[in-house]
């Protein structure tokens, strides 16, 4: 891999991950921007003692442009954030932040760039690259003093309220730890302290007894639905080394996981049949916040999820769900994992 930092017209940072280390980047971005002066601030909800990030500037961000106007294509015609003829993956500071400054960093991840492909159709040398870029990206991240956790994510279609259509995802530096993050370490220490032995390799071994959940295994990942899934089709992936973060990964779980991920990626979308679109989803890498006293004890894992309940049909944050934080999941996790293994790759 070879990479190659830059700047765009506005000051923020742009970044290339080639896979041809003789890949030469000198384009200079010709867009007559002025300097990038966005600010987001981070309010503390007392009650809930979650925090908020305001940022109205987000208002004006680009909403489905035309294909041939989409700024994560690469152009050398001044429309495009990526100033290039074409690129392999590329990483740069996001112009319309919800985190910058103190308040942490939030930057875009394109994953190719044919704007016409998903995640599902890279090659497993592509994905090798993607995961390259996180890795790089976190690392770098974590030397930043304003950012006590790194969260990789892709949103994909629509329906998950996606704006830009090219296959891309997003890297948040938070500032703070997460609160979805808080619960998972207060059930951590608590399990530590009843039994003596870690929740998430006590998970993943549980997983592996029962078996009626396991969708995928391999030599160094295993991919199962939770036994109390939220969502109709939900996924969690782990290598089955505890590690804290991306940086931690072995060569053998890094070689592996290429062909682990693409192959759960095309299971989702043979979930509802060849009729169907792509199924919407998302998908988030959970990684240890930077502070944490001790933070072998957290499991690095990657959950992959759909609002698709079925055919046609969403499942929508209701009452229970959005009112008071309860999940109401339709569809069984035991029926959810053996509709995953029947649209098995041949």
């Amino acid at each position: 891999m070879k990479k190659t930092a830059t700047r765009l017209a506005d000051g923020r940072e742009l970044i290339y991950y080639d896979a041809r280390d003789d890949a030469v980047r000198d384009a200079v971005d010709p867009r007559p921007l002025d300097p990038i002066s966005t600010r987001s601030e981070i309010r503390h909800d007392r009650l809930l003692g979650d925090r908020v990030a305001i940022a109205s500037h987000r208002q004006g961000r680009t909403y489905h442009p035309p294909a041939d106007e989409c700024p994560l294509c690469p152009s050398r015609e001044g429309h495009s954030e990526v100033p290039a003829a074409d690129y392999d993956v590329v990483v740069f500071e996001n112009r319309f932040p919800s985190l910058a400054g103190d308040s942490g960093r939030c930057e875009v991840v394109c994953f190719t760039s044919d704007h016409d492909a998903s995640f599902a159709d890279l090659t497993e040398g592509q994905a090798a690259l993607v995961l390259e870029a996180w890795t790089d990206r976190t690392a770098e991240l974590a030397q930043l003093p304003s950012v006590e956790q790194v969260f990789c994510f892709e949103n994909r279609g629509k329906e998950i309220g996606v704006t830009l259509g090219h296959p891309h995802g997003q890297i948040y530096g938070y500032p703070f730890t997460t609160p979805r993050t808080q619960l998972m370490l207060r059930s951590l220490a608590e399990h530590r302290e009843r039994t003596g032995r870690n929740l998430f390799d006590d998970v993943v071994a549980d997983e592996r007894a029962d078996g009626r959940r396991v969708v995928l295994e391999g030599e160094h990942w295993i991919a199962f639905v939770p036994y109390a899934a939220h969502w109709p089709y939900e996924v969690h992936l782990y290598p089955k080394r505890r590690v804290p973060d991306l940086r931690e990964l072995d060569e053998g779980a890094r070689t592996e996981f290429p062909q682990m991920y693409l192959e759960l990626l095309k299971r989702f979308d043979r979930i509802f049949g060849p009729d169907e679109p792509p199924t919407p989803y998302i998908a988030a890498w959970h990684q240890a916040p930077f502070s944490l006293s001790d933070r072998g004890e957290f499991a690095l894992h990657l959950e992959l999820f759909t609002i698709r309940r079925t055919s046609g049909k969403l499942k929508f944050l209701a009452g229970s769900e959005s009112g008071m934080n309860v999940f109401i999941n339709d569809v069984p996790p035991e029926a959810a994992a053996e509709r995953l293994r029947e649209v098995a790759s041949e």
